[in-house]
């Protein structure tokens, strides 16, 4: 993997979550680009399109858990036959012992990060 990933794929449903995260990353200059996408549908259209062109896709992909319609969880199992694998965060207010214990068992998962978002955690995470 290259030193630093470039492009972040940034998934959530809720506007002020996006918002924020997004700045702060940009703030962090984490990533030289950020691929909002509102739903797992929109990041799956999106991973979808562009897989004949893989300069075009995220080289990491942060997953909010609780989304309306397709959580975090069903983005994974369609993910699974994605044949473009990039590493995936996930990240969650969420405090059940449930959805914790099944994103640390998911193999596309490398991470569940709190929500608010430490640029920091998320630093140390993308510099392995």
């Amino acid at each position: 993997m290259q030193s630093r990933p470039k492009k972040l794929m940034l998934i959530d449903d809720n506007e002020i979550d996006l918002k924020i995260n997004a700045k702060l990353i940009n703030l962090a200059n984490l990533f030289q680009e950020i691929i909002i996408c509102r739903s797992g549908e929109e990041a799956l259209d999106f991973l979808n399109k562009y897989l004949s062109t893989p300069e075009l896709l995220p080289d990491f992909i942060l997953l909010d858990i609780q989304m309306p319609e397709m959580d975090g969880f069903e983005f994974l199992e369609h993910y699974k036959d994605f044949p473009e694998k990039r590493p995936v965060a996930m990240l969650s207010s969420t405090l059940d012992f449930g959805d914790i214990k099944r994103a640390e068992a998911n193999p596309y998962v490398i991470k569940l990060l709190k929500k608010p978002l430490s640029p920091s955690e998320l630093e140390v995470l993308i510099s392995r």
